[in-house]
């Protein structure tokens, strides 16, 4: 297996340079390499998360690299705290171009038979629930920037996965409420996009996986590969960028191979 990922390389998003990104979920993971790839096209990046030390890392360093970056921390679920932390952002960087909405997860395999109430809930709360919120603070800004919104799915709500089905309904959320903004939104001139990667090779998966079980996951995969926080953050800078301007309403399988619609 390659572990060589698809990366930003050089800043062939130029119109990126100067806007204000917000990623939140941007503490480790996709949503860090996000950041960080954002940064590096030129924009201003606010890492958001509840993780102070981790966002506060990832924004170390991203200002190290040479670019500009804050670390803001917010609860995704809590509409008070977002709110919070979009006047802290606008404060700081100003009106907001770019909205990276990635914050959720918790996708462990959970039996419908033994699934409980409050963990559905707390599932959806955590993805479906906190991107409405995200996008809802951020909304206004969006609107007078003629900004761009990317959200976070999965493959488990693409197709049926191991996942539990609380994370599928959720992310299946995802995917309705991002093309129903964007229908919504595009007479206004707020492009919406959707991506939905599958097995991406993270410090979790690496915690829980043997190489040799990721080796046997990734022969599953058409490529021959897992995924990588790039793939996913070169995506993302493509769908924010002008290259994506006629572009909206739209789920990017990042799975691949596995995901063909």
């Amino acid at each position: 297996m390659s572990n060589t990922a698809t990366t930003t390389g050089a800043r062939c998003w130029a119109d990126l340079a100067g806007k204000v990104a917000v990623v939140t979920g941007g503490s480790r993971g996709i949503g860090a390499a996000t950041a960080s790839a954002l940064a590096g096209h030129g924009a201003a990046v606010a890492v958001v998360g509840r993780d102070t030390a981790a966002t506060a890392g990832v924004a170390k360093a991203i200002i190290a690299e040479g670019n500009r970056a804050i670390a803001v921390t917010a609860d995704c679920t809590d509409d008070a705290a977002l709110k919070a932390a979009r006047d802290d952002i606008f404060g700081q960087l100003g009106p907001v171009d770019i909205l990276v909405a990635f914050a959720g997860g918790d996708g462990a395999p959970v039996a419908s038979d033994v699934e409980t109430v409050g963990h559905w809930r707390q599932v959806v709360d955590t993805n479906l629930t906190a991107t409405f919120v995200t996008v809802s603070a951020f909304l206004p800004d969006l609107v007078a920037r003629r900004g761009t919104v990317i959200t976070m799915a999965s493959s488990a709500g693409r197709q049926a996965t191991a996942a539990s089905a609380a994370y599928a309904a959720a992310k299946a959320g995802i995917v309705g409420l991002s093309r129903h903004l964007a229908g919504e939104l595009a007479h206004r001139g707020v492009r919406v996009n959707c991506v939905a990667p599958a097995a991406i090779e993270n410090d979790r998966m690496r915690a829980f996986m043997t190489a040799e079980q990721r080796q046997a996951l990734a022969d599953r995969y058409p490529l021959g590969r897992l995924g990588q926080p790039a793939d996913v953050a070169a995506a993302v800078c493509y769908l924010a960028s002008d290259a994506a301007s006629w572009v909206t309403g739209t789920t990017l399988d990042i799975a691949g191979g596995q995901v063909m619609a």
